[in-house]
């Protein structure tokens, strides 16, 4: 999966939090986000206002909230687990270990493995 692929993807499952979400749709969707906003930003330095961040950001939150949680499934853990991100220091700490860990391999109580077509 490249960084349109996973872009397309994650918006075609705008508000889905079933399902699983391989490494690479999760880490290239946070890069094509990196990229955006360090675009908008640029844009709301130049007009002096910050309604295109904002609007950027709320037409995101649900689909990164989605792809996040389908990532946790991927891993065999609930959604829930996205919580431990509120836990000052070490809970973005153990998140980002759980992101970068390589997800279950066959189906699981989530669905099937999303690198089963990739050869």
């Amino acid at each position: 999966m490249n960084i349109a692929e996973a872009v397309q993807s994650v918006f075609s499952k705008y508000a889905t939090f079933s399902g699983r979400a391989s490494r690479s749709e999760f880490w290239w969707w946070w890069l094509a986000n990196i990229i955006f906003v360090i675009f908008i930003a640029g844009l709301s330095g130049t007009s002096g206002t910050g309604a295109p961040s904002l609007i950027y950001y709320l037409a995101t939150f649900i689909p990164t909230l989605a792809v996040t949680v389908r990532r946790h499934h991927d891993g065999n853990r609930s959604g829930w687990w996205i919580l431990l991100g509120l836990i000052p220091f070490i809970g973005p700490l153990i998140l980002l270990f759980l992101y970068v860990s390589i997800g279950t391999e066959g189906p699981n109580e989530y669905g099937n493995d999303p690198l089963e077509y990739i050869e």
